[in-house]
């Protein structure tokens, strides 16, 4: 009797999640905290004064996609926003609890495949006031990350572009790597509010685009 094809490939794509499961759950317990700021990337502060807090200054909901230890999730939670934090790494998200302390009430963890990633699954599938993703790109999801963003909602994104694979340090694999201008072809038809593309130090993209009403 012959394997169906589609359970094969369904076995093959749950090895690789779990593989990529373990790979982060590995880098979280070897450094536990070690080398990892919990400053939020200066995007997000900056992000939050010009648009999140003008347009939801009595604060909203956020989806933290690949929130990995927290840092995001908690400056958020920290000025009065509830968070949904999604990452593929148990380890990564406990960490994210125990960092979070009392504001973890504020937090809503979940441990996911992003890969897979569906709005319906979070449970919150009337949208987020602000979607964001940081040093994270997974082309195939875009999509539902936009659906995921509430009518008058913002989408934040940073991540590394191509020309990262000439510096030092950071991801070289082109499947995790912006071709220029890309970010803006993923976000095709939000309002785009900020867009930079920079190479100094490390060479990334960023991008603030508002869903309309």
């Amino acid at each position: 009797m012959l394997e169906s094809p589609g359970l094969e490939s369904v076995c093959m794509a749950l090895s690789i999640s779990d593989n990529e499961r373990e790979r982060w759950n590995q880098k979280y317990r070897e450094a536990p905290g070690a080398g990892t700021s919990m400053a939020p990337d200066p995007f997000l502060v900056r992000a939050f004064s010009a648009y999140i807090l003008p347009l939801f200054p009595q604060g909203g909901s956020a989806l933290d996609l690949a929130g990995g230890a927290g840092r995001h999730s908690i400056w958020l939670a920290k000025q009065g926003w509830e968070v949904t934090l999604i990452d593929i790494s148990e380890t990564g998200v406990e960490q994210a609890r125990q960092n979070a302390g009392p504001l973890a009430s504020h937090i809503h963890f979940a441990v996911n495949d992003l890969t897979h990633f569906k709005t319906a699954q979070t449970q919150f599938d009337a949208g987020f006031e602000v979607v964001m993703a940081f040093i994270y790109l997974e082309r195939r999801i875009f999509s539902e990350m936009l659906k995921a963003v509430r009518p008058g909602g913002l989408l934040l994104c940073k991540t590394y572009t191509l020309a990262q694979a000439k510096l030092a340090g950071g991801p070289k694999n082109p499947a995790h790597l912006l071709k220029p201008g890309e970010l803006l072809r993923l976000a095709d038809g939000l309002n785009v509010l900020h867009y930079r593309e920079e190479t100094a130090e490390k060479a990334t993209a960023e991008l603030v685009a508002r869903k309309e009403r």
